[in-house]
């Protein structure tokens, strides 16, 4: 089914149509969402959101890039408008210690068959990562998901993102250099406090 048609059945309240956008991008939603969030069960609300939200705006959508590149965008908003939230909840995270629990998120279930130590060390790993992400500025993180999680080219990330080619280069090659900064300090005082020389 040709762009132009699929967008005129959705606007009209196709639900084939629908349903058919669903299946053609939900999995590269979840790529993208997931990228940001590092958390199955929030990536997959989150693109439950997009999907919601493409239902209700479809008939703002005017067409000036490809729907795939607009169901993009309102990954990329929904997954940042949730780290946003977080951080506000981080702000007040003093209260966590008048309640029980230890406030930990469920991990990611690993294969069973694979070396336990090895899962491990694969997960920390992610996981210092995913803080080291954390840290950069929004367009950068942005920028940074888009490319190395989900392999967009910068022609796709500066469309998703509503900027130039050379943008997106800048971002990225900020984005790099603070991910190796912010990596290297962490590593080198892990390595000191086991008494190894960095």
């Amino acid at each position: 089914m040709a762009e132009t048609e699929l967008i005129e059945r959705l606007q009209s309240g196709d639900a084939a149509a629908y349903r058919l956008v669903l299946q053609r991008n939900y999995a590269s939603v979840f790529a993208c969402c997931f990228g940001f969030v590092d958390d199955r069960e929030t990536a997959e609300d989150l693109t439950q959101e997009v999907f919601v939200e493409l239902h209700r705006s479809i008939h703002a959508f005017r067409g000036r890039s490809a729907l795939s590149t607009w169901i993009y965008r309102i990954a990329v908003s929904k997954s940042l408008d949730h780290l946003r939230y977080m951080k506000r909840l981080k702000r007040f995270s003093f209260l966590t210690r008048l309640l029980p629990g230890d406030g930990k998120t469920d991990q990611i279930p690993g294969d069973d068959s694979q070396d336990p130590h090895v899962l491990l060390e694969a997960r920390e790993r992610l996981d210092v990562l995913q803080w080291a992400m954390g840290a950069l500025p929004d367009n950068q993180r942005a920028a940074f998901t888009l490319s190395a999680c989900d392999g967009l080219s910068y022609r796709e990330i500066a469309g998703i993102l509503n900027t130039t080619e050379p943008a997106v280069e800048s971002l990225m090659v900020r984005a790099r250099a603070k991910l190796r900064k912010k990596l290297h300090a962490y590593y080198t005082t892990q390595m000191r406090r086991n008494g190894r020389k960095p």
